[in-house]
Protein backbone atom coordinates (compact mmCIF):
# COMPACT_ATOMS: atom_id res chain seq x y z
CA UNK A 1 0.00 0.00 0.00
CA UNK A 2 3.26 2.57 0.95
CA UNK A 3 4.07 1.40 -2.40
CA UNK A 4 0.79 2.25 -4.54
CA UNK A 5 0.62 5.92 -2.03
CA UNK A 6 4.17 6.97 -3.61
CA UNK A 7 3.45 6.23 -6.83
CA UNK A 8 0.08 7.64 -6.68
CA UNK A 9 1.41 11.33 -5.19
CA UNK A 10 4.08 11.09 -7.73
CA UNK A 11 1.81 10.76 -10.63
CA UNK A 12 -0.62 13.29 -8.87
CA UNK A 13 2.78 16.28 -8.71
CA UNK A 14 3.50 14.99 -12.27
CA UNK A 15 -0.04 16.21 -13.85
CA UNK A 16 0.14 19.39 -11.76
CA UNK A 17 3.67 20.25 -13.07
CA UNK A 18 2.95 19.23 -16.53
CA UNK A 19 1.32 22.58 -17.37
CA UNK A 20 4.75 24.39 -16.04
CA UNK A 21 7.07 22.48 -18.54
CA UNK A 22 8.47 24.52 -21.30
CA UNK A 23 8.97 21.89 -23.69
CA UNK A 24 11.11 23.98 -25.38
CA UNK A 25 14.07 23.29 -23.37
CA UNK A 26 15.86 19.94 -22.57
CA UNK A 27 14.93 19.51 -19.05
CA UNK A 28 17.87 19.78 -16.55
CA UNK A 29 19.06 16.29 -15.10
CA UNK A 30 18.88 16.58 -11.14
CA UNK A 31 21.30 14.88 -8.93
CA UNK A 32 23.36 11.67 -9.87
CA UNK A 33 21.76 9.14 -7.48
CA UNK A 34 23.66 7.40 -4.89
CA UNK A 35 23.35 3.73 -4.62
CA UNK A 36 25.54 2.37 -1.28
CA UNK A 37 26.00 -1.42 -2.70
CA UNK A 38 27.03 -3.56 0.79
CA UNK A 39 30.07 -5.87 0.36
CA UNK A 40 30.10 -9.92 0.65
CA UNK A 41 32.86 -11.06 3.64
CA UNK A 42 34.89 -12.67 1.51
CA UNK A 43 37.55 -15.30 2.35
CA UNK A 44 40.19 -17.12 0.62
CA UNK A 45 40.91 -20.85 1.41
CA UNK A 46 44.65 -21.98 1.13
CA UNK A 47 43.36 -24.42 -1.79
CA UNK A 48 42.34 -21.32 -3.95
CA UNK A 49 38.99 -20.91 -3.13
CA UNK A 50 37.29 -17.75 -2.83
CA UNK A 51 34.28 -17.80 -0.58
CA UNK A 52 31.75 -14.99 -0.51
CA UNK A 53 29.18 -14.42 2.17
CA UNK A 54 26.24 -12.44 1.77
CA UNK A 55 24.45 -12.32 5.21
CA UNK A 56 20.33 -12.28 4.71
CA UNK A 57 18.21 -13.26 7.87
CA UNK A 58 14.98 -11.85 6.76
CA UNK A 59 13.91 -15.64 5.95
CA UNK A 60 15.05 -18.97 7.09
CA UNK A 61 16.71 -20.11 3.80
CA UNK A 62 20.22 -20.13 2.53
CA UNK A 63 21.59 -20.65 -1.02
CA UNK A 64 25.17 -21.87 -2.56
CA UNK A 65 26.50 -21.54 -5.62
CA UNK A 66 30.01 -22.97 -7.43
CA UNK A 67 31.18 -21.58 -10.39
CA UNK A 68 34.73 -21.89 -12.25
CA UNK A 69 36.61 -18.68 -14.12
CA UNK A 70 38.03 -20.93 -17.13
CA UNK A 71 38.52 -20.46 -20.03
CA UNK A 72 36.55 -22.21 -22.65
CA UNK A 73 36.60 -25.90 -22.27
CA UNK A 74 39.69 -27.71 -24.56
CA UNK A 75 38.01 -30.94 -25.47
CA UNK A 76 40.93 -32.73 -27.03
CA UNK A 77 39.25 -32.96 -30.11
CA UNK A 78 36.12 -34.78 -29.01
CA UNK A 79 33.38 -32.40 -29.00
CA UNK A 80 30.94 -34.02 -26.41
CA UNK A 81 33.04 -34.79 -23.64
CA UNK A 82 31.72 -32.11 -21.57
CA UNK A 83 28.15 -32.57 -22.80
CA UNK A 84 28.74 -35.97 -21.52
CA UNK A 85 30.87 -35.27 -17.99
CA UNK A 86 27.87 -32.58 -17.18
CA UNK A 87 25.19 -34.53 -17.67
CA UNK A 88 27.04 -37.60 -15.73
CA UNK A 89 27.29 -35.62 -12.65
CA UNK A 90 24.70 -36.14 -9.83
CA UNK A 91 24.28 -39.74 -11.36
CA UNK A 92 25.90 -40.66 -7.42
CA UNK A 93 29.08 -40.54 -5.14
CA UNK A 94 31.24 -42.57 -3.98
CA UNK A 95 29.46 -42.65 -0.48
CA UNK A 96 26.11 -43.05 -1.90
CA UNK A 97 24.39 -44.18 -4.84
CA UNK A 98 21.85 -41.39 -6.87
CA UNK A 99 18.66 -42.47 -5.26
CA UNK A 100 19.46 -42.57 -1.73
CA UNK A 101 21.27 -39.02 -2.54
CA UNK A 102 18.01 -37.53 -4.18
CA UNK A 103 16.08 -39.10 -1.50
CA UNK A 104 17.31 -37.27 1.02
CA UNK A 105 17.84 -34.14 -0.88
CA UNK A 106 14.20 -33.93 -1.73
CA UNK A 107 13.50 -35.33 2.00
CA UNK A 108 15.25 -32.01 3.31
CA UNK A 109 13.53 -30.00 0.99
CA UNK A 110 16.42 -28.72 -1.14
CA UNK A 111 17.66 -28.56 -4.00
CA UNK A 112 21.44 -30.10 -5.40
CA UNK A 113 22.94 -29.82 -8.80
CA UNK A 114 26.41 -30.46 -10.58
CA UNK A 115 27.49 -29.67 -13.93
CA UNK A 116 31.33 -29.13 -15.81
CA UNK A 117 31.55 -25.45 -14.32
CA UNK A 118 29.00 -24.41 -12.12
CA UNK A 119 26.94 -26.10 -9.44
CA UNK A 120 24.37 -25.04 -6.83
CA UNK A 121 22.40 -26.25 -3.62
CA UNK A 122 19.73 -24.70 -1.32
CA UNK A 123 17.65 -25.43 1.82
CA UNK A 124 16.24 -24.50 4.51
CA UNK A 125 18.55 -22.61 7.09
CA UNK A 126 18.05 -25.90 9.62
CA UNK A 127 18.64 -28.25 6.95
CA UNK A 128 21.86 -26.04 5.32
CA UNK A 129 24.86 -27.93 7.28
CA UNK A 130 23.32 -31.12 6.06
CA UNK A 131 22.74 -30.26 2.31
CA UNK A 132 26.19 -28.49 2.43
CA UNK A 133 27.44 -31.99 3.24
CA UNK A 134 25.53 -33.37 0.40
CA UNK A 135 26.59 -30.58 -1.83
CA UNK A 136 30.08 -31.28 -1.28
CA UNK A 137 30.05 -35.00 -2.05
CA UNK A 138 28.17 -34.43 -5.21
CA UNK A 139 30.89 -31.88 -6.68
CA UNK A 140 34.21 -33.30 -5.36
CA UNK A 141 32.88 -37.19 -5.10
CA UNK A 142 31.47 -38.43 -8.45
CA UNK A 143 30.98 -41.42 -9.86
CA UNK A 144 31.14 -42.31 -13.67
CA UNK A 145 30.37 -45.43 -14.49
CA UNK A 146 30.17 -47.11 -17.99
CA UNK A 147 26.32 -47.74 -17.62
CA UNK A 148 25.69 -44.25 -17.16
CA UNK A 149 27.69 -43.08 -19.53
CA UNK A 150 25.79 -45.44 -22.30
CA UNK A 151 22.29 -44.05 -21.04
CA UNK A 152 23.27 -40.31 -21.56
CA UNK A 153 25.50 -40.69 -24.60
CA UNK A 154 22.42 -42.42 -25.96
CA UNK A 155 19.92 -39.94 -25.00
CA UNK A 156 22.60 -36.81 -26.69
CA UNK A 157 22.55 -38.72 -30.24
CA UNK A 158 18.84 -39.35 -30.00
CA UNK A 159 18.88 -35.18 -29.24
CA UNK A 160 21.02 -34.81 -32.22
CA UNK A 161 18.83 -37.04 -34.45
CA UNK A 162 15.69 -35.08 -33.59
CA UNK A 163 17.07 -31.60 -33.77
CA UNK A 164 17.89 -32.08 -37.64
CA UNK A 165 14.57 -31.08 -38.38
CA UNK A 166 15.16 -28.42 -36.94
CA UNK A 167 16.03 -24.73 -38.46
CA UNK A 168 16.52 -23.42 -34.92
CA UNK A 169 19.05 -25.96 -34.19
CA UNK A 170 21.09 -26.30 -36.94
CA UNK A 171 21.57 -22.29 -37.31
CA UNK A 172 22.59 -22.89 -33.36
CA UNK A 173 25.54 -24.78 -34.48
CA UNK A 174 25.93 -23.03 -37.84
CA UNK A 175 26.51 -19.65 -36.78
CA UNK A 176 28.53 -20.64 -34.31
CA UNK A 177 31.00 -22.91 -36.67
CA UNK A 178 30.69 -19.91 -38.89
CA UNK A 179 31.94 -17.16 -36.69
CA UNK A 180 34.21 -18.81 -34.66
CA UNK A 181 35.47 -21.92 -36.98
CA UNK A 182 35.45 -25.43 -35.21
CA UNK A 183 39.46 -24.11 -34.77
CA UNK A 184 37.62 -22.82 -31.52
CA UNK A 185 35.83 -24.03 -28.69
CA UNK A 186 32.71 -22.10 -29.22
CA UNK A 187 32.89 -23.14 -32.92
CA UNK A 188 33.21 -27.01 -32.08
CA UNK A 189 29.58 -28.69 -32.38
CA UNK A 190 28.87 -32.44 -31.44
CA UNK A 191 27.89 -35.32 -33.84
CA UNK A 192 26.63 -39.10 -33.45
CA UNK A 193 30.58 -39.82 -34.44
CA UNK A 194 32.22 -37.59 -32.16
CA UNK A 195 29.81 -39.14 -29.14
CA UNK A 196 30.48 -42.65 -29.80
CA UNK A 197 34.60 -41.68 -29.53
CA UNK A 198 33.98 -39.93 -25.82
CA UNK A 199 35.11 -42.98 -23.02
CA UNK A 200 35.22 -43.69 -19.79
CA UNK A 201 38.41 -41.81 -19.19
CA UNK A 202 38.29 -39.04 -21.10
CA UNK A 203 34.65 -38.20 -18.75
CA UNK A 204 36.94 -38.74 -15.66
CA UNK A 205 39.99 -36.47 -17.04
CA UNK A 206 37.79 -33.63 -17.94
CA UNK A 207 36.47 -33.88 -15.04
CA UNK A 208 39.91 -33.13 -13.14
CA UNK A 209 40.93 -31.12 -15.55
CA UNK A 210 37.70 -28.42 -15.08
CA UNK A 211 36.94 -28.73 -11.69
CA UNK A 212 39.87 -27.30 -9.38
CA UNK A 213 39.68 -25.00 -6.56
CA UNK A 214 42.16 -22.41 -8.28
CA UNK A 215 39.91 -21.10 -10.14
CA UNK A 216 36.64 -21.55 -8.36
CA UNK A 217 34.15 -19.15 -6.49
CA UNK A 218 31.74 -19.82 -3.97
CA UNK A 219 28.70 -17.59 -2.83
CA UNK A 220 26.52 -18.11 -0.01
CA UNK A 221 23.39 -16.08 0.53
CA UNK A 222 21.09 -16.22 3.25
CA UNK A 223 20.13 -16.94 6.82
CA UNK A 224 24.31 -17.70 8.20
CA UNK A 225 26.33 -16.04 9.54
CA UNK A 226 29.87 -15.28 7.61
CA UNK A 227 32.04 -16.96 9.72
CA UNK A 228 29.54 -20.20 10.71
CA UNK A 229 29.63 -20.55 6.18
CA UNK A 230 33.00 -19.79 6.06
CA UNK A 231 33.32 -23.34 8.88
CA UNK A 232 31.41 -25.42 7.10
CA UNK A 233 33.25 -24.66 3.62
CA UNK A 234 36.79 -25.23 5.22
CA UNK A 235 34.86 -28.39 6.74
CA UNK A 236 33.84 -29.89 3.59
CA UNK A 237 36.03 -28.12 0.67
CA UNK A 238 39.29 -27.30 2.21
CA UNK A 239 40.60 -31.17 1.30
CA UNK A 240 39.82 -29.97 -2.62
CA UNK A 241 42.85 -30.45 -4.12
CA UNK A 242 43.76 -27.89 -7.40
CA UNK A 243 44.12 -30.02 -10.62
CA UNK A 244 47.42 -29.11 -12.80
CA UNK A 245 46.72 -26.36 -15.10
CA UNK A 246 46.12 -26.74 -18.79
CA UNK A 247 48.05 -24.34 -21.20
CA UNK A 248 45.42 -23.57 -23.78
CA UNK A 249 45.89 -21.27 -26.20
CA UNK A 250 42.46 -20.06 -27.90
CA UNK A 251 42.43 -20.09 -31.71
CA UNK A 252 41.73 -16.23 -32.38
CA UNK A 253 38.74 -15.84 -34.78
CA UNK A 254 38.28 -13.53 -37.74
CA UNK A 255 35.55 -11.49 -39.64
CA UNK A 256 34.48 -12.14 -43.30
CA UNK A 257 36.60 -9.90 -45.72
CA UNK A 258 33.50 -8.38 -46.57
CA UNK A 259 29.45 -8.58 -45.86
CA UNK A 260 27.77 -11.53 -47.39
CA UNK A 261 25.35 -14.01 -46.93
CA UNK A 262 25.92 -17.61 -45.54
CA UNK A 263 23.14 -19.79 -46.84
CA UNK A 264 21.72 -22.93 -44.99
CA UNK A 265 18.96 -24.60 -47.77
CA UNK A 266 16.62 -26.39 -45.11
CA UNK A 267 13.70 -27.49 -47.69
CA UNK A 268 11.06 -28.11 -44.52
CA UNK A 269 11.39 -24.66 -43.48
CA UNK A 270 8.02 -22.64 -43.27
CA UNK A 271 10.51 -19.21 -42.13
CA UNK A 272 14.09 -18.43 -42.35
CA UNK A 273 16.41 -17.95 -39.13
CA UNK A 274 18.16 -14.82 -40.23
CA UNK A 275 21.18 -13.83 -37.58
CA UNK A 276 24.02 -10.96 -37.93
CA UNK A 277 27.16 -11.53 -37.13
CA UNK A 278 30.55 -9.42 -36.57
CA UNK A 279 33.46 -9.94 -34.13
CA UNK A 280 34.72 -7.17 -31.53
CA UNK A 281 36.56 -7.49 -28.74
CA UNK A 282 34.80 -5.31 -25.79
CA UNK A 283 35.45 -6.05 -21.96
CA UNK A 284 33.41 -4.93 -19.32
CA UNK A 285 36.52 -2.84 -18.55
CA UNK A 286 36.43 -0.73 -21.09
CA UNK A 287 34.99 2.95 -21.14
CA UNK A 288 32.96 2.12 -24.00
CA UNK A 289 30.90 -0.90 -22.14
CA UNK A 290 28.31 1.61 -20.95
CA UNK A 291 28.15 3.84 -24.42
CA UNK A 292 27.80 0.48 -26.11
CA UNK A 293 24.97 -0.78 -23.34
CA UNK A 294 22.95 2.39 -24.74
CA UNK A 295 23.90 2.13 -28.62
CA UNK A 296 22.81 -1.64 -28.20
CA UNK A 297 19.29 -0.89 -26.49
CA UNK A 298 18.30 1.60 -28.96
CA UNK A 299 19.28 -0.20 -32.02
CA UNK A 300 17.88 -3.53 -31.12
CA UNK A 301 17.89 -4.44 -27.63
CA UNK A 302 14.22 -3.20 -26.13
CA UNK A 303 10.44 -3.38 -27.98
CA UNK A 304 10.97 -0.06 -28.98
CA UNK A 305 14.15 -0.05 -30.38
CA UNK A 306 15.07 0.54 -34.83
CA UNK A 307 15.08 -3.30 -35.41
CA UNK A 308 12.23 -4.04 -33.62
CA UNK A 309 10.02 -1.41 -34.77
CA UNK A 310 10.98 -1.37 -38.43
CA UNK A 311 10.83 -5.53 -38.71
CA UNK A 312 7.73 -6.21 -36.40
CA UNK A 313 5.45 -2.67 -36.57
CA UNK A 314 6.56 -1.27 -39.66
CA UNK A 315 6.62 -4.35 -41.82
CA UNK A 316 5.35 -7.01 -40.34
CA UNK A 317 7.93 -9.48 -41.14
CA UNK A 318 8.34 -10.87 -37.75
CA UNK A 319 6.80 -11.50 -34.36
CA UNK A 320 10.43 -9.72 -33.03
CA UNK A 321 14.13 -8.98 -33.50
CA UNK A 322 17.11 -8.21 -31.32
CA UNK A 323 20.51 -6.69 -31.35
CA UNK A 324 22.96 -8.15 -28.80
CA UNK A 325 26.52 -7.11 -28.00
CA UNK A 326 28.22 -9.24 -25.95
CA UNK A 327 31.66 -9.21 -23.43
CA UNK A 328 33.93 -12.26 -22.95
CA UNK A 329 37.00 -12.20 -21.13
CA UNK A 330 38.84 -14.77 -22.84
CA UNK A 331 37.94 -14.31 -26.24
CA UNK A 332 36.96 -12.10 -29.14
CA UNK A 333 32.66 -11.71 -28.30
CA UNK A 334 30.13 -10.97 -31.14
CA UNK A 335 27.82 -8.16 -31.89
CA UNK A 336 24.24 -10.10 -33.33
CA UNK A 337 20.87 -9.60 -34.50
CA UNK A 338 18.64 -12.38 -34.44
CA UNK A 339 15.13 -12.65 -35.85
CA UNK A 340 12.78 -15.19 -37.61
CA UNK A 341 10.68 -14.39 -40.45
CA UNK A 342 8.18 -15.23 -43.32
CA UNK A 343 10.49 -16.90 -46.30
CA UNK A 344 9.25 -14.68 -48.66
CA UNK A 345 10.53 -11.53 -47.22
CA UNK A 346 14.05 -12.90 -45.96
CA UNK A 347 15.72 -10.44 -48.31
CA UNK A 348 13.72 -7.67 -47.84
CA UNK A 349 14.51 -8.28 -43.40
CA UNK A 350 18.16 -8.19 -44.36
CA UNK A 351 17.84 -4.87 -46.21
CA UNK A 352 15.77 -3.14 -43.61
CA UNK A 353 18.39 -4.63 -40.58
CA UNK A 354 21.39 -2.99 -42.94
CA UNK A 355 19.34 0.39 -43.04
CA UNK A 356 18.35 0.18 -39.58
CA UNK A 357 22.71 -0.45 -38.47
CA UNK A 358 23.41 2.46 -40.88
CA UNK A 359 20.62 5.04 -39.47
CA UNK A 360 22.28 4.43 -35.99
CA UNK A 361 25.78 4.99 -37.42
CA UNK A 362 25.37 8.34 -39.05
CA UNK A 363 22.10 10.42 -37.46
CA UNK A 364 22.01 11.48 -33.81
CA UNK A 365 19.98 9.39 -31.97
CA UNK A 366 17.04 11.41 -30.40
CA UNK A 367 17.15 12.90 -27.38
CA UNK A 368 14.01 11.10 -26.60
CA UNK A 369 15.53 7.72 -27.26
CA UNK A 370 18.29 8.37 -25.69
CA UNK A 371 16.71 9.14 -22.23
CA UNK A 372 14.14 6.13 -22.32
CA UNK A 373 17.18 4.06 -22.99
CA UNK A 374 19.00 5.10 -20.40
CA UNK A 375 15.76 4.80 -17.74
CA UNK A 376 15.24 1.32 -18.89
CA UNK A 377 19.10 0.52 -17.45
CA UNK A 378 18.91 2.56 -14.31
CA UNK A 379 15.63 1.10 -13.56
CA UNK A 380 16.71 -2.03 -13.83
CA UNK A 381 19.98 -1.76 -12.06
CA UNK A 382 18.42 -0.11 -8.85
CA UNK A 383 15.46 -2.65 -9.07
CA UNK A 384 18.28 -5.18 -9.60
CA UNK A 385 20.17 -3.95 -6.04
CA UNK A 386 17.08 -4.55 -3.69
CA UNK A 387 18.21 -8.35 -4.64
CA UNK A 388 21.10 -9.57 -1.60
CA UNK A 389 22.36 -11.80 -4.33
CA UNK A 390 23.02 -8.90 -6.44
CA UNK A 391 26.03 -7.69 -3.94
CA UNK A 392 27.31 -11.13 -4.53
CA UNK A 393 27.00 -11.03 -8.14
CA UNK A 394 28.69 -7.37 -8.82
CA UNK A 395 31.12 -8.58 -6.29
CA UNK A 396 32.41 -11.23 -8.32
CA UNK A 397 31.89 -9.34 -11.39
CA UNK A 398 34.72 -7.01 -10.15
CA UNK A 399 37.18 -9.72 -9.29
CA UNK A 400 36.71 -12.11 -12.06
CA UNK A 401 36.33 -9.20 -14.96
CA UNK A 402 39.00 -7.21 -13.39
CA UNK A 403 36.70 -4.09 -13.19
CA UNK A 404 37.50 -1.13 -10.94
CA UNK A 405 36.41 -1.46 -7.52
CA UNK A 406 33.97 1.72 -8.23
CA UNK A 407 32.27 -0.14 -11.08
CA UNK A 408 28.82 -1.00 -9.72
CA UNK A 409 29.01 2.54 -7.60
CA UNK A 410 29.45 4.91 -10.48
CA UNK A 411 27.50 2.70 -12.40
CA UNK A 412 24.37 4.85 -12.53
CA UNK A 413 26.72 8.23 -13.26
CA UNK A 414 28.54 6.10 -16.28
CA UNK A 415 24.60 5.30 -18.08
CA UNK A 416 23.80 9.66 -17.37
CA UNK A 417 26.67 10.48 -19.39
CA UNK A 418 26.14 8.99 -22.55
CA UNK A 419 26.27 11.21 -25.10
CA UNK A 420 24.39 11.08 -28.79
CA UNK A 421 27.75 11.37 -30.29
CA UNK A 422 29.14 8.27 -27.91
CA UNK A 423 26.40 6.27 -29.31
CA UNK A 424 27.33 6.56 -32.79
CA UNK A 425 30.93 6.28 -31.98
CA UNK A 426 30.63 3.16 -30.71
CA UNK A 427 28.20 1.76 -32.89
CA UNK A 428 30.71 2.40 -36.02
CA UNK A 429 33.58 1.07 -33.68
CA UNK A 430 32.01 -1.89 -32.47
CA UNK A 431 29.52 -2.63 -35.86
CA UNK A 432 31.34 -3.48 -38.91
CA UNK A 433 29.04 -2.71 -41.57
CA UNK A 434 31.52 -3.74 -44.17
CA UNK A 435 32.05 -7.31 -42.26
CA UNK A 436 29.31 -8.74 -41.66
CA UNK A 437 28.17 -11.81 -41.84
CA UNK A 438 24.11 -12.86 -42.24
CA UNK A 439 23.15 -16.45 -41.49
CA UNK A 440 20.12 -17.57 -43.01
CA UNK A 441 18.45 -20.93 -42.65
CA UNK A 442 15.88 -21.71 -44.54
CA UNK A 443 13.88 -22.85 -47.57
CA UNK A 444 16.43 -22.63 -50.56
CA UNK A 445 13.42 -22.72 -53.04
CA UNK A 446 12.16 -19.55 -51.78
CA UNK A 447 14.82 -18.01 -50.44
CA UNK A 448 17.96 -17.97 -52.46
CA UNK A 449 16.30 -16.13 -55.36
CA UNK A 450 15.56 -13.46 -53.60
CA UNK A 451 19.35 -13.10 -52.18
CA UNK A 452 20.88 -13.65 -55.53
CA UNK A 453 19.02 -10.32 -56.69
CA UNK A 454 19.92 -8.53 -53.68
CA UNK A 455 22.67 -5.46 -53.82
CA UNK A 456 25.10 -4.35 -51.37
CA UNK A 457 26.62 -0.98 -51.20
CA UNK A 458 25.72 -0.64 -55.31
CA UNK A 459 27.85 -4.60 -56.16
CA UNK A 460 25.77 -8.00 -55.97
CA UNK A 461 25.39 -9.04 -52.34
CA UNK A 462 27.76 -12.10 -52.13
CA UNK A 463 26.24 -15.24 -51.50
CA UNK A 464 27.77 -18.51 -50.06
CA UNK A 465 26.12 -22.22 -49.72
CA UNK A 466 26.88 -24.04 -46.42
CA UNK A 467 25.67 -27.38 -45.28
CA UNK A 468 23.71 -28.26 -42.27
CA UNK A 469 27.49 -28.37 -40.58
CA UNK A 470 28.85 -25.55 -41.57
CA UNK A 471 30.79 -27.02 -44.96
CA UNK A 472 30.73 -25.27 -48.26
CA UNK A 473 28.73 -26.32 -50.81
CA UNK A 474 28.63 -24.79 -54.31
Amino acid sequence: MKKLCIIGAFLLTSQAMTAQIDRSQMPHSGNTPTINLGAPTTYKLPNGLTLMVVENHKLPQISVSLSMDASPSDERNKPGVALLTSSLLGKGTKNMDKDTFNEEVEFLGGSVSVSTRSARASSLSRYFPRIMELFADAALNPVFSQEELEKERAKAIEGLKAGENSTQAVADRVNSALVYTTNHPYGKYETEASLKNVTLNDVINFYKENFSPANAYMIIIGDIKAEEAKQLVEKYFLNWLPATALKTSLYKPKDVQYTQINFIDMPNAVQSELNVFNLQNLKMADKDYFPTLIMNYILGGGFGSYINLNLREKNAFTYGARSSIHTDKWTDATFSVSTKVRNEVTGAAIEEIIKEIKRIQTEDVSAEKLAEAKAQYLGSFIMSTENPATIARFALNIEVQKLPKDFYTNYIKNIEAVTAADVKRVANKYIKINNLRFVVVGKKADVAPQLEKMKFNGKAFPVFYFDKFANKTK
